[in-house]
């Protein structure tokens, strides 16, 4: 039975009334993380009435993390996440229950934890639990939802909602683990997670309501130091599968486990390869392409502003990446093209809007880390 008083306005709105918080109260909605994106997450579903919330992290509370992840206190410091998260969404609403799992989501646990949800949402910080998130949710039918953060930029999504697209027809194939940049040297906005996990919680009550337009087949794209938001449409590759043979080998890899500091969503997404729109590049592999003869043409997408103040001295093209398509006149169809910006995400953007524009995705490269790391890796090329 609805609860009148605490829903009052969830009821008097007409999209969602008395039968959409009845929808609500019976949902069971798993959250992977309760870091700096599952904070926001889990307090806006307790708070909306979510019937049954999981979580699962495996982290301790550090001191580190509360500039951030603002389900948690100081008093909580030492504590396990999970139990610290499942304090306080109780202390918000006594009514609902709430699952955890102090336990790290692996390929052996992961389709038990997983199964028989509503809606799984997404907050971790590791390329490898994405993409055995996303293989598990599509073997089950389970819609998903995806959030990513890296200094002031973060990106969301909807995957795999009634058999649409998934995280593997955006990015088909993970950077190798090296190509990775470390999140504590990168740092991230203290409130950037709180954006971007409300755009998750809103995403997984409107999938709970069947209401409104969703995220699914679009890459919302959020940059906190301009304050604007940018959404690129990408389609479902009917060839995509599960493979959770390669899942199970990220896992084992320890370079991706030196990769895994906290349930944030603070790492940068790799860029996709073979089918999707774009390769990947690190300082290492441009280096050695480098030294094999390779010129490719060098665009940074970053404002004048920020060229100014650095740049690689041999950059071909300076654009705004929201200003690319107007300037194709100025970029070549027949050399391969390297994209770079601060660290890595409007650069990735860019080359979304080329690869859409007729661009071979064969020859765009979107560089890992962008300026910051060619400029830590080879200062030499730095104006």
């Amino acid at each position: 039975m609805v609860d009148m008083n605490r829903y009052a306005r969830h009821v008097s709105l007409p999209d969602v009334g008395r039968e959409g918080q009845e929808l609500i109260n019976n949902s069971r909605i798993l959250v992977v993380g309760a870091g700096g994106l599952g904070s926001p997450v889990l307090l806006y579903l307790a708070a909306a009435g979510v019937g049954e919330i999981g979580v699962i992290d495996d982290d301790l509370v550090d001191l580190s993390n509360l500039q951030r992840q603002i389900i948690h206190a100081e008093s909580d410091v030492g504590s396990s996440k999970v139990e610290s998260a499942k304090a306080q969404l109780l202390s918000i609403n006594s009514t609902i229950k709430v699952t955890t799992w102090n336990t790290r989501l692996s390929p052996d646990n992961a389709q038990e934890i997983l199964k028989d949800w509503d809606v799984v949402v997404d907050g971790t910080d590791n390329i490898p639990t994405r993409y055995l998130v996303d293989d598990i949710c599509k073997i089950n039918g389970i819609p998903w939802i995806y959030g990513s953060i890296y200094r002031f930029e973060g990106q969301a999504s909807v995957f795999n909602y009634q058999g649409g697209p998934c995280y593997r027809d955006l990015f088909p194939e993970p950077p190798p683990s090296n190509a990775i940049p470390s999140c504590a040297e990168g740092g991230v906005f203290g409130v950037l997670p709180g954006v971007i996990g409300s755009i998750q919680a809103t995403e997984a009550i409107k999938l709970i309501l069947n209401r409104g337009q969703n995220l699914s087949g679009r890459l919302l794209i959020y940059d906190a130091e301009s304050m604007d938001f940018k959404s690129l449409t990408f389609s479902k590759n009917e060839e995509s599968s599960p493979n959770l043979e390669q899942v199970r080998k990220m896992f084992e890899d320890n370079g991706w486990c030196e990769k895994i500091p906290n349930s944030d969503g603070e790492i940068e997404e790799p860029a996709s390869t073979g089918n999707g729109m774009f390769h990947h590049l690190s300082v290492a592999q441009y280096q050695e392409k480098k030294a094999n003869g390779w010129q490719p043409f060098l665009i940074d997408v970053r404002s004048d502003l920020e060229y100014q103040q650095k740049r690689i001295s041999f950059t071909d093209l300076q654009v705004p990446h929201e200003e690319i398509l107007s300037r194709v006149n100025e970029i070549p169809k027949d050399r391969d093209i390297i994209l770079l910006c601060r660290s890595g995400m409007r650069s990735q953007m860019a080359a979304m809007y080329l690869s859409q524009s007729g661009y071979d995705s064969q020859s765009l490269y979107n560089f890992d880390g962008g300026i910051m790391a060619w400029s830590k890796e080879i200062p030499s090329d730095v104006a």
